[in-house]
């Protein structure tokens, strides 16, 4: 049987290390010439399958590919572009089906959330139906460490990593000057409705810091987070706010709800903190200052972790290796087994109990007050952000790369997203 070519796409929000799993598959896909003759990736995601506007990775040395590894964000392009059921939309389905076979690509690597693990499962439906099998694998990533089954998602470390540090960082500035000025600092974190992200500011409560926490799973209760807050600057003379985005009011509204729709539906959300920071201000009288992390939390490569950088790249090679020996519809998963000392290896999920489910914060993460984390949520996050993996600096910066992104040559009509 002569070697396919595969497809690779990145979809949704981008990370510090999903590169580093594009990485991963692409090397693996080159030490596989016997069944993977070329790596195709999307420009912008899944919309460069649809439009057939396709990169040619072969065009990439090793060098470059390799450089992948320590290089933030979407290399090849992502979006946000939700297909629709194969019932609303089977046209778009089709269409991937099409321009795989006009490709002659028998591999689909979909490197995403819980979206994209629907894409990815009903591709490899479709597929065989038509009569031209295409090997599907999900190839984890997202911020919100909201995935079923898998331990951890591959970008989440990074981004915990970050927003203890900045958390950690700006509370020892808030309290050099809370005598005198500032005595509330409030950042806001991503995190629609898992608080994986905002528990990761939890942890400077070992360093001595006053937090609290708003959680998407905690019933905003506005008195008793007041309270909680005089308490605390009470006794420590400030205190930190970690509000995640989701956070929500009893009745479902979202404190930051914009009444806007993004392009996959979600109430569009944004001013979380300063909606925090304000309402504190009219009760206390205490003077802030508040930051929205945004960008900043999933582009730091530079304060990426060790642990999320290996598993993200893992996450990549393994997808690659489930494909060659036959595996589709699955998706590889950090298998965690042992805490201490922290050790980890690859598992494997299927799609179909994959797609459309969404891990939240379990309950006994949660301090019993509902605003902080627990010895077991420490025990659980402090594994994920450890190490350091330094991109290489040039001339004070850091050393990026940029691929030349060569297009592979048009064989199919135009269509219309």
């Amino acid at each position: 049987m002569s070697a396919k070519n595969a497809f690779y796409a990145q979809s949704g929000g981008v990370t510090a290390v999903i590169n580093a799993s594009a990485c991963g598959v692409i090397e693996t896909a080159r030490r596989h010439t016997d069944k993977i003759a070329n790596v195709y990736a999307g420009r912008n995601g899944i919309i460069g399958a649809l439009t057939e506007d396709l990169i040619d990775t072969s065009q990439e040395s090793d060098e470059a590919i390799a450089a992948l590894r320590y290089t933030p964000s979407g290399a090849f392009g992502s979006c946000r572009y939700k297909l629709k059921s194969l019932e609303a939309n089977r046209r778009e389905y089709e269409r991937l089906i099409e321009v795989f076979k006009a490709h002659d690509i028998g591999y689909f690597f979909y490197n995403g959330g819980g979206d994209s693990a629907d894409t990815c499962y009903k591709v490899s439906q479709l597929s065989e139906k038509m009569g031209y099998p295409v090997q599907a694998i999900h190839v984890p990533k997202t911020v919100d460490n909201d995935l079923p089954i898998t331990d951890n998602c591959p970008g989440f470390g990074s981004v915990a990593k970050y927003i203890a540090t900045s958390t950690l960082e700006a509370s020892y500035d808030v309290r050099s000057m809370a005598k005198t000025s500032t005595k509330i600092f409030v950042i806001e974190v991503m995190g629609r409705h898992a608080g994986w992200i905002a528990a990761a500011g939890g942890l400077v409560e070992d360093h001595n810091i006053p937090v609290l926490i708003l959680f998407p799973e905690v019933e905003f209760d506005q008195e008793r987070f007041l309270a909680a807050v005089k308490e605390k600057v009470e006794r420590f003379d400030f205190c930190t706010i970690v509000v995640s985005e989701g956070a929500k009011y009893p009745d479902g509204r979202f404190l930051a709800e914009q009444g806007t729709r993004d392009a996959f539906g979600h109430a569009q959300l944004g001013g979380a903190a300063p909606v925090v920071a304000n309402m504190i201000k009219d009760v206390t009288g205490y003077k802030f200052h508040w930051a929205v992390a945004d960008y900043l939390q999933r582009a730091a490569r530079h304060l990426a972790s060790k642990t999320d950088v290996e598993q993200a790249y893992a996450m990549g090679r393994a997808g690659v290796e489930f494909a060659v020996a036959g595996h589709s519809a699955v998706m590889p998963t950090v298998k965690r087994t042992s805490n201490d000392p922290y050790a980890w290896e690859v598992g494997e999920a299927p799609l179909s109990e994959v797609a459309n489910v969404e891990k939240f914060m379990p309950s006994e993460f949660i301090s019993e007050d509902g605003f902080g984390i627990t010895p077991a949520c420490k025990e659980y996050l402090i594994p994920l952000i450890q190490g350091e993996d330094y991109p290489p600096f040039e001339h004070g910066l850091p050393k990026y790369v940029t691929l030349k992104n060569a297009a592979v040559e048009r064989k199919l009509s135009p269509f219309e997203l």
